[in-house]
């Protein structure tokens, strides 16, 4: 066993986080889960949502035969809602192809919807203790600075060398899931992107990013991009009633599935809207203060803009893409963080 290994393992054994909801009862369904919520998402934010995820969808087969919109409302407010999506189509996978059980083949599980390389050793690693390397941020972060390796992480030569190191490092036969883990807690608790605790790091004596003085440097930072803003008006459409009326989402793109406003281009209600819900139009707008949201790849700013109409044709209520919510009822399940703030906000506003 490597000295990095070693030492990682012994530092664990005492400071290592052994206490966290999904290290209890590690099956491979359990791993999934808290793999895919951590994607770009903190421990502590998602904690209680994999608490209340588990709870309404102990195994595979109950997520497998719950409707979307379930599964969509449980993970509203963590993001990146695709994930939730795949973690949909995945199970339904698994339950028909895999009689309800993840396979042992890690290239059988890199090919379902949502999984990747490290994500599918992972699953592997902590639930059958397969000898996989992992290579999530974390473990980037520590081993760029270990080596000093030049290049973004991103670029496809440089993950290959990570992956390499990630192989040199990790146990072939004892102690897998706590190497696993403990270099995870490494880089989440110790090795941070800012202002990393390298004289409480077990390996900072092997770490020629700390010897060189250069934590700082490394990894390599991606090719900044300015991120475009896209600019659009939400159309808060509201009846005799004070409903207002909510749009599904399509599959696809940014909330996909999800219940929104209906969106313009421009200020100016279009007639397609009015005539695709049958409605007609009584002349009265508000426009509120635009709502700012920040994308992985753009930037968001919607200007809600309240708008009167009635309703004209009973046809309208019988279309399942759109739904009149009152104000004062509970809201659908699957409503976007943005969207469910804006609509507490026109409750207690009453505008």
């Amino acid at each position: 066993m490597l000295d990095f290994t070693r030492k990682l393992l012994t530092w664990y054994k005492i400071q290592g986080r052994k206490n966290l909801p999904w290290q209890e009862n590690k099956t491979a369904y359990r791993v999934w889960i808290s793999e895919i919520m951590l994607q770009q998402t903190q421990v502590k934010t998602v904690i209680p949502y994999y608490l209340r995820f588990m709870e309404v969808f102990p195994d595979i087969a109950t997520l497998a035969d719950a409707p979307l919109d379930t599964v969509l409302a449980l993970w509203a407010g963590l993001g990146y809602y695709t994930r939730a999506r795949n973690l949909h189509k995945t199970a339904m996978i698994i339950q028909h192809h895999y009689n309800g059980k993840f396979p042992s083949d890690p290239e059988k599980i890199i090919a379902l919807p949502g999984i990747g390389r490290s994500t599918a050793h992972a699953i592997l690693a902590f639930s059958e203790k397969q000898a996989l390397p992992i290579l999530d941020g974390n473990v980037k972060r520590v081993l760029a600075r270990l080596h000093t390796l030049p290049g973004w992480p991103g670029k496809p030569d440089v993950e290959k060398k990570l992956w390499e190191l990630a192989e040199t490092y990790t146990p072939t036969r004892r102690y897998i899931a706590e190497y696993t883990q403990a270099i995870m807690d490494l880089g989440a608790t110790l090795c941070t992107r800012s202002k990393p605790k390298c004289n409480d790091c077990p390996v900072s004596n092997e770490c020629l990013a700390f010897k060189n003085n250069a934590t700082a440097l490394y990894p390599h930072p991606s090719p900044k991009k300015s991120l475009p803003t896209k600019r659009t008006f939400f159309l808060l459409l509201k009846n005799q009633k004070n409903e207002i009326l909510l749009e599904r989402r399509p599959e696809t793109g940014i909330w996909g599935g999800l219940w929104s406003f209906p969106e313009a281009e421009t200020p100016d209600l279009p007639f397609h809207y009015l005539n695709h819900y049958g409605l007609n139009d009584e002349h009265t707008s508000q426009v509120l203060d635009p709502i700012k949201h920040t994308f992985s790849h753009f930037k968001l700013i919607a200007t809600p803009i309240k708008h009167r109409v009635r309703i004209k044709r009973s046809s309208a209520m019988s279309n399942t893409s759109i739904l009149w919510h009152n104000p004062h009822d509970p809201l659908p399940k699957g409503v976007p963080a943005p969207i469910k703030k804006l609509l507490q906000q026109l409750e207690k506003e009453n505008v």
